[in-house]
């Protein structure tokens, strides 16, 4: 049970003891920082904030407790009710708002929640104004208003369907090719709002949509965190139906996965570098991911003639760098498109389209597709932290061990072996120190997983 507050926004637990859990009055605290962040940033008469949330059983309960801080500080919400993070960050900037608050926490299981925090642009905000919202939370510097500048709450429920029409104006989402292609597609909702967005998305493009577990109750099913291990009734249903492929997606429906129709993985690093390789073959140009993607990003888009750069773990690192070097697309290697076409964050529904777009073009099996591109194997691992590790000294040491190599410490430590890479770094969403491991064979990744694995224990004593 923890409060976690960086950059990637407020998250903690249900229930417990103040501070130290996400309880009723850390989120009036931190929604009240929000609201007094907000008046700082433009001077004006009337301040404007959209909340959404996904499916989480504590969702309305936070959300009321969000919108109600808001109004008792003079600001007007637009209330979209159950969404998706992408989809109010696009209605940020419809609604000419001055922020967004989205209420999940992700992948996370169902006894957590968080305040994830957006500008006027409807984008994650930079470490230094996440920063001083946590002074201003800390701090009593904070205003409510009088009882005749009360803010309004305004319901608009058709933000949805709003970002589908914003997904299907893209020029490279071939709907009629993926109309004439048939496709026939089964979808784990989780039981959050990806069973209300995707099944939606699909139905427009005109593809067969088979749903599993897209009923928004918030009670997740299985782990929410779209990895094989728990996406076994999907894969199953996959071969079951004689699907082209399953989609599934977390329960903020920003991170996106796909299974091949023989009931294998696709892989998540993969749905990246097949949007890419797409993207790229119509309009070529640069790309970024974070330090603990894949490479064979990097090799796709060589291979289109563009630059491929890496940043620090987290999305707003990887929009930064993207603008930075006017990637035309990006993301995350855990399933994340950014397609700055339509917005700068990452967006499932775009990344669906995208793929079909793609699948329709390439006319081949899901599992083909797979086949075109570099074969690389991630291992995934974590420590949990104990109280009173000295993670930094952890790092340190292990920087100092490995010297020799190709060592990037703009994010933990990243060591570049010439056939594989290891990313060690502690979470800024979990209490943990995360290990990524990708090579050329899944055993040779686990291999070298385990090595630093053993090794972190040493250094840190840990059994």
């Amino acid at each position: 049970m923890t409060l976690i507050k960086s950059i990637s926004g407020i998250r903690g637990t249900i229930g417990g003891q103040v501070g130290e859990n996400l309880t009723p009055i850390d989120a009036v605290k931190f929604a009240s920082a929000y609201g007094m962040w907000i008046k700082q940033q433009r001077k004006k008469e009337h301040y404007r904030v959209v909340v959404g949330r996904d499916a989480r059983i504590s969702g309305e309960m936070i959300q009321n407790l969000v919108t109600n801080t808001l109004v008792g500080m003079g600001i007007h919400v637009i209330d979209v009710g159950l969404s998706t993070t992408p989809t109010v960050e696009v209605a940020v900037p419809m609604e000419h708002a001055d922020g967004g608050i989205i209420l999940t926490a992700s992948h996370n299981p169902k006894q957590w929640n968080a305040l994830k925090l957006l500008n006027h642009k409807g984008e994650f905000l930079n470490g230094a104004d996440g920063e001083e919202i946590l002074r201003l939370a800390e701090s009593d510097d904070i205003t409510f208003s009088d009882v005749d500048s009360l803010g309004k709450i305004t319901i608009n429920d058709a933000y949805i369907d709003m970002h589908i029409d914003e997904v299907l104006k893209l020029p490279l989402v071939n709907k009629k090719a993926i109309e004439k292609a048939k496709f026939k597609v089964v979808v784990d909702g989780v039981n959050s709002t990806g069973g209300i967005a995707i099944p939606l998305l699909l139905d427009r493009l005109g593809v067969h949509a088979v749903k599993l577990y897209c009923d928004p109750t918030g009670h997740f099913p299985h782990n929410p965190e779209p990895l094989k291990e728990h996406l076994t009734d999907l894969s199953e249903k996959v071969v079951k139906e004689h699907a082209d492929f399953g989609i599934v997606v977390d329960p903020d429906v920003d991170r996106l996965a796909f299974v091949s129709e023989d009931g294998e993985m696709f892989g998540e690093e993969y749905t990246l570098v097949a949007c890419t390789d797409y993207v790229l073959s119509h309009t070529p140009g640069n790309t970024v991911s974070n330090m603990s993607s894949t490479r064979a990003l990097r090799d796709v888009t060589e291979k289109h003639g563009g630059t491929y750069e890496a940043s620090a773990v987290g999305e707003v690192n990887v929009v930064e760098l993207m603008k930075k070097n006017n990637a035309i697309i990006g993301g995350e290697g855990n399933g994340g498109i950014i397609y700055p076409e339509l917005h700068y964050g990452r967006d499932a529904l775009v990344g669906v389209a995208l793929f079909l777009s793609l699948l329709a073009d390439k006319k081949m099996r899901v599992s083909e597709l797979r086949k075109t591109y570099p074969s690389y194997f991630m291992s995934k691992n974590k420590i949990q932290l104990t109280p009173g590790l000295d993670v930094d000294g952890v790092l340190k040491e292990m920087e100092a061990r490995y010297a020799h190599e190709n060592i990037t410490t703009i994010d933990g430590v990243k060591i570049d072996f010439p056939e594989n890479w290891v990313h060690l770094r502690k979470s800024n969403t979990e209490p943990i120190i995360r290990i990524y491991t990708e090579a050329t064979s899944q055993q040779e990744a686990d291999d070298l997983a385990t090595k630093i694995m053993g090794e972190i224990k040493e250094i840190a004593g840990i059994n």
